[in-house]
């Protein structure tokens, strides 16, 4: 039989198989072969003596946290305490991309900014969208982009997830202090990895992303998940360009006339000299 892993504690394994839920244990096999099954693997499972048998091929994975096939990824942005952190979003997107997990930008608290910030925050916003980040500023914009779908949440603490989490899923039998710091950077109080379906889209509950790191990122793997500067690699003189002070470098001809935002190309060149 097949199902879908949805929760791992201790080795127990509750996979769910048309709404129905067995709780299995993996076969020795994977242990042999350096394998470990994760939540979020559809997996072949014998439903008698209640062991995992198969795992299908996955789409992608993460390991911290220990998440398997996730299809987008929502990054909480604030923007006023703890203020704006383009650095820290360019960051995650860039590995999030890299994961091949659709990044999902959703910026929270624009109510406590002032006339002028606003303005500046609204063309960040305008930013990432016409280069082609999914954005969102309301709960039912961000239902309708994850509708579906099975998603994981990222962002700084204090950012907002809480309060996010509780408007798009208020129904959840958690408490929503455990959901906002399990899937963000403050108490982890989630000891394991957990997915709850909510009307046809699944949310993970996890023990949070414990670092944000390239880890074992190249240069090049860096460059090509950063929307602006894989795009326009085409035009550059030399194919292998790394948009640093090569000659007939479109990106920098790009950053130039402005229509690459400073903060963008600064933090891609802070990333790769690292």
């Amino acid at each position: 039989m097949k199902g879908r892993i949805i929760k791992n504690i201790s080795n127990d394994y509750t996979i769910d198989a048309n709404h129905i839920l067995y709780t299995c244990k993996p076969r020795g096999k994977f242990r042999i072969n350096n394998m470990t099954p994760l939540v979020g693997d559809i997996v072949t499972f014998d439903e008698i003596n209640y062991y995992i048998t198969d795992i299908e091929p996955r789409k992608n994975k993460l390991i911290r946290p220990s998440i398997a096939n996730i299809d987008a990824a929502v990054i909480v942005t604030s923007v006023k305490k703890p203020d704006f952190d383009s650095h820290l979003l360019d960051k995650t997107l860039t590995i999030i991309s890299y994961n091949n997990i659709t990044p999902i930008i959703y910026f929270t608290k624009l109510d406590l900014l002032n006339d002028e910030e606003l303005i500046v925050i609204t063309k960040y916003i305008n930013y990432y969208k016409k280069i082609g980040y999914q954005v969102a500023i309301k709960p039912d914009e961000l239902l309708k982009l994850v509708e579906n779908k099975t998603i994981v949440f990222t962002g700084q603490s204090g950012a907002g997830k809480s309060t996010l989490l509780n408007k798009i899923a208020p129904h959840l039998k958690l408490k929503t202090d455990e959901i906002s710091d399990a899937l963000g950077r403050g108490k982890h109080t989630t000891r394991h990895t957990e997915l709850y379906d909510v009307n046809g889209t699944f949310i993970a509950d996890t023990p949070g992303f414990s670092k944000i790191d390239f880890y074992d990122m190249t240069k090049m793997d860096i460059r090509d998940n950063m929307k602006e500067m894989f795009d326009n690699l085409e035009y550059c003189k030399y194919s292998d360009c790394m948009h640093i002070n090569e000659d007939g470098c479109h990106v920098i001809k790009l950053v130039t006339k402005g229509e690459i935002i400073p903060s963008r190309y600064d933090n891609y060149l802070n990333f790769i000299r690292k």
